[in-house]
């Protein structure tokens, strides 16, 4: 099983602690390193700077949302950092939710897995250059030829030769069809909140017919080391009640939806209850211990060294340690590389 590393949002931590701890990550064999991006910073830009300051260690993004950008704009921006990277770009998408989809890019959120599909076929078919895009689907006209067109677009081909055509692309999905896509059309899946003894219940019929040797399984795991065990876990909580809790309406929170097919029903409509009612303490401490310790590893040496063995009898490729620790990231290294 490789490991990666998670910055998540540039700005959650102090600027000048990012790089050393990159570079302890490579140092320590760390296969990837990852940034995000939600309505605050982008992932690219932190991204950059990252492998400017490292040689080895691969750079993905997890993830750029596709609403933000055109697939044109985001094949541009893959080769470009692939070919500065040197082959070290590793290109994660997701569409995020209709809260931010609608109210933050102004796209209107529409049906998913049509976009996603088409947009991962024009990003693919850019890089290949075989020949100038054009794409004429439901969700992308290109060149465009809506009624309000100019009728001087014409088919162009990315002017740049990409380092690899072949850049791995990863997709960000919860719900089973979407996985089920990512299986399908991509090189890799980001889970969020993944509870390994739970894959075949949870995913299993989504990976039909999938080779999991050589798709990448690359869940982000959060990782608290430390000997007070509820002390770690209060670290993990508060992330897990904003996703269950805030991110996106009710009725329509794919976070709460994922809790609830863990078995979480009851916890987590109280958790969004409390969340939106501005109670974000008390939907904290509503998170379950139980779920913290499925889906994070959190305590002593010796008890992330037990909440590890199903992740590795897990499907995963690709352990992706979100920690600000660099004693936690050399913990996660010892035990598993």
């Amino acid at each position: 099983m490789r490991l990666g590393l998670n910055l998540g949002y540039f700005g959650a931590a102090a600027p000048s602690t990012l790089i050393p701890l990159v570079q302890q990550a490579e140092a320590l064999g760390y296969d990837s390193v990852w940034t995000a991006e939600a309505y605050g910073s982008d992932s690219i830009v932190p991204l950059t700077w990252v492998a400017a300051h490292t040689t080895t260690i691969r750079c993905g993004t997890a993830i750029m949302q596709m609403p933000a950008r055109t697939p044109a704009n985001t094949a541009m921006t893959a080769a470009t950092f692939d070919l500065l990277s040197e082959g070290r770009f590793l290109l994660g998408l997701g569409l995020s939710g209709p809260q931010v989809v609608e109210g933050w890019h102004g796209e209107a959120y529409g049906k998913p897995l049509g976009k996603t599909r088409e947009y991962v076929s024009i990003v693919r078919s850019i890089l290949a250059r075989e020949a100038p895009l054009e794409h004429h689907g439901e969700h992308y006209d290109i060149p465009y030829s809506g009624s309000d067109a100019t009728g001087l677009g014409k088919p162009l081909k990315l002017i740049v030769h990409p380092r690899r055509a072949d850049i791995p692309i990863y997709l960000a999905a919860i719900g089973p069809r979407n996985v089920a896509l990512a299986a399908e059309i991509a090189d890799g899946w980001l889970p969020i909140f993944f509870a390994p003894e739970r894959f075949d219940q949870s995913y299993g019929g989504a990976f039909a017919g999938t080779d999991l040797d050589t798709f990448d399984i690359a869940p982000t795991v959060s990782v608290v080391l430390g000997d007070d065990v509820d002390a770690c876990r209060s670290m993990v909580k508060p992330m897990l009640s904003l996703y269950i809790g805030g991110m996106g309406a009710r009725g329509r929170n794919f976070y709460n939806d994922l809790a609830c097919r863990y078995g979480y029903e009851e916890a987590a409509g109280e958790i969004q209850d409390l969340y939106l009612e501005g109670k974000k303490r008390e939907a904290a401490a509503a998170v379950p211990d139980a779920l913290v310790d499925e889906v994070a590893l959190c305590g002593p040496k010796e008890r992330i060294a037990d909440l590890l063995e199903p992740w590795k009898a897990s499907p995963v490729n690709t352990m992706i340690v979100g920690a600000g620790q660099p004693e936690a990231l050399e913990v996660v290294a010892e035990l598993t590389l």
